[in-house]
Order: C-alpha cells, then sequence, then structure tokens
C-alpha cells in the first residue's frame, strides 16, 4: 500500500475513508503478528506510516463529523 497524502483523503468521501481505514488497519495487524512470530525483516518499517495513514485518517473522519 502507498502513502496517503492529505490532499488523495479529502477527496475520499465518508464511505470509501471508512473502508480505507477498515483495510489499512487489517494490514497493520498483519504486519504486527508477523513482527510478533519474528517472521518481519523488510517490511519493518511499514508499521509507522501505516499508523500515521491511520490518524490522518481518522483526522478527517473526525473532521467531517464535527461540520
Amino acid at each position: 500500500m502507498t502513502r496517503l497524502t492529505m490532499k488523495t483523503i479529502r477527496e475520499l468521501n465518508e464511505k470509501d475513508l471508512k473502508s480505507k481505514i477498515q483495510e489499512t488497519r487489517s494490514e497493520l495487524a498483519k504486519l504486527r503478528v508477523d513482527g510478533s512470530k519474528g517472521t518481519l525483516r523488510k517490511e519493518s518499517g511499514k508499521l509507522k506510516p501505516l499508523r500515521h495513514d491511520i490518524a490522518r485518517m481518522m483526522t478527517r473522519l473526525n473532521e467531517t463529523k464535527t461540520k
């Protein structure tokens, strides 16, 4: 999965944003399981960017709810 910018996140509607969050969370969970098993080598640098992408999407989702 590629990194998401705020520009692309702002273009998504609420339904797409929620599905993207679910998709990203499931990918993060898979990487965390791999890390706990000890099989996470080359992909260890993906954890932090995924967490940041989720935070960006959650921020945008909260922005749309308050307006």
